[in-house]
């Protein structure tokens, strides 16, 4: 897979049955969870897509989950939807995104999302989409993205977005 350069010995892949998906552990047991009793069933009945980073040793170091989705004209910024049509609109959903407790502090969380965000802008050459939108479980969490230029959307300070412009200027810049 082309994208952002991995530090030697991992590697991305799609989710398989056969990954260790029961020994990963984040810290944040709806994360967890989803990885381990959701994520294979969602991607064999093409809800979702999931990619793993794999150590050198097989093991999950993290992962993430793309789906698509649909938010009113009226939930967006009023800057957003302006010159848009006044109805449900399609957008990227970054579902899930955990890295291994064993992982974290090594910049893996900024190596997934960098990737999240290479896979949707490439998609948009495919499958329109107004926004990439996420739902943070935390207070960290939701610092972590404002840091990548997500923002709240008005009245759901813990669901963020970013604009497919704003996705765009951020992949030129690269």
């Amino acid at each position: 897979m082309s994208g952002v350069q991995l530090p030697p010995g991992l590697r991305w892949e799609p989710l398989q049955r056969s990954h260790p998906r029961r020994q990963f552990e984040c810290g944040q047991p709806e994360v967890d969870d989803w990885i381990r009793r959701n994520a294979w069933q969602h991607q064999k009945k093409h809800l979702s897509v999931t990619k793993v980073l794999l150590d050198e040793h097989g093991r999950i170091a993290g992962y993430y989950t793309l789906t698509m989705g649909q938010v009113d004209f009226s939930e967006l910024p009023a800057e957003l939807a302006r010159q848009l049509p006044r109805r449900r609109l399609p957008v990227a959903v970054l579902a899930w995104l955990g890295v291994s407790a064993a992982q974290q502090g090594q910049g893996l969380g900024q190596l997934l999302l960098a990737q999240t965000l290479r896979d949707c802008y490439e998609a948009g050459d495919t499958f329109a989409f107004v926004a990439v939108i996420l739902d943070c479980l935390s207070d960290a969490a939701k610092a972590f993205y404002q840091k990548w230029d997500f923002e709240e959307l008005p009245g759901h300070p813990y669901r963020l977005f970013v604009s497919y412009r704003q996705l765009e200027a951020m992949m030129r810049r690269e």
